[in-house]
């Protein structure tokens, strides 16, 4: 349970004083650097709410924020102000934290950009001078590496211009980052040999084989699915069950559709032929009741709830009952 925080005299008298735009100005004017200032119109000081501060951190914040309009913008630089009494060898993080929330905000307002956040630490405590850096790179243990990862671009993993001959040599990501390279762009039936080649590692579960063809089948482009996946299973041992598994659940769709389909023109033709389909194919059971195991499958094979309910056409109710029984 988080402990309750009550502010202190010294944070409440920081608190009203600095919410008073002319006493903001006065401050800024001495804690601002030069170049910050000469970007800032202060007479366009304008108070903040501290709102988006989480609900763990607000328990504790005490921080005023100005919004200042610049020769870019209105509301380009944001003036971020926390009063401390008593030192926190954390307290440059929590001032990032409160950085990054403020840029947050402000893209949610509409904004385009990030906006400068200008953060100053007000400290008034005992011990003097302040103990504590106020660079947040000095809250890790390793103060080099992070600044090796937080001051460079970030690592881009941009499978989109990968060899697949590279990507082969991937392991147990191969198969994800093949796919999914190619998934919007070529045929998949076009990289069966490459599939199956990579299931014959036996480096995949189960589960995460129907995932992924389970994936195929929603976002892929297969001429024939189920041919595509028949033909996989047959050539992949290991993985054959789980693989008919997904064609059987392919082929039941298909059949719902011819159905559907045939009643929904009212054209005799389309009836008959999802007639036939369904007999061939064992729906003697009944459409809904082949729909519900359908439904389970996909479900329990890794699909998302909105992709099973439009390829089976059951309802939110019927897909909330489904393990009911």
């Amino acid at each position: 349970m988080n402990k309750k925080f009550t502010p202190t005299p010294h944070d409440a008298v920081f608190k009203q004083f600095l919410s008073e735009k002319q006493t903001a100005k006065d401050f800024f004017d001495v804690w601002l650097q030069d170049e910050i200032k000469a970007l800032c119109d202060l007479d366009s000081l304008k108070v903040e709410s501290g709102s988006f501060v989480d609900s763990e951190m607000k328990n504790y914040q005490s921080d005023i924020l100005y919004s200042v309009s610049t020769s870019k913008g209105s509301g380009y630089i944001y003036v971020l102000i926390e009063h401390q009494s008593t030192p926190d060898k954390l307290m440059a993080w929590r001032l990032m934290r409160y950085s990054l929330a403020a840029m947050h905000k402000h893209l949610e307002a509409g904004h385009k950009q990030l906006p400068l956040v200008f953060p100053i630490l007000f400290y008034c405590g005992e011990q003097s001078p302040h103990p504590y850096s106020t660079n947040w790179l000095d809250c890790f243990e390793d103060r080099k590496l992070a600044e090796s990862i937080y001051t460079n671009p970030f690592k881009l993993a941009d499978v989109t211009t990968l060899d697949d001959g590279e990507i082969m040599k991937h392991k147990r990501m191969a198969l994800l980052t093949l796919i999914q390279k190619h998934i919007r762009r070529r045929d998949m039936t076009e990289l069966l040999d490459s599939i199956v080649k990579l299931l014959s590692y036996n480096y995949y579960t189960d589960n995460q084989v129907i995932t992924m063809f389970n994936y195929l089948i929603q976002e892929g482009n297969a001429q024939k699915p189920m041919e595509f996946i028949t033909e996989i299973a047959k050539q992949s041992e290991k993985h054959e069950g789980a693989l008919m598994t997904i064609a059987q659940q392919i082929e039941e769709i298909g059949i719902k559709k011819g159905l559907q389909e045939g009643l929904q023109r009212g054209k005799l033709e389309g009836l008959q032929e999802g007639i036939q389909i369904g007999e061939q194919n064992g729906m003697q059971k009944g459409e809904k009741q082949a729909s519900m195991k359908i439904a389970r499958q996909m479900l329990e094979s890794g699909m998302d709830r909105q992709s099973v309910m439009k390829f089976t056409g059951l309802s939110d109710t019927e897909m909330s009952n489904l393990f009911k029984d």
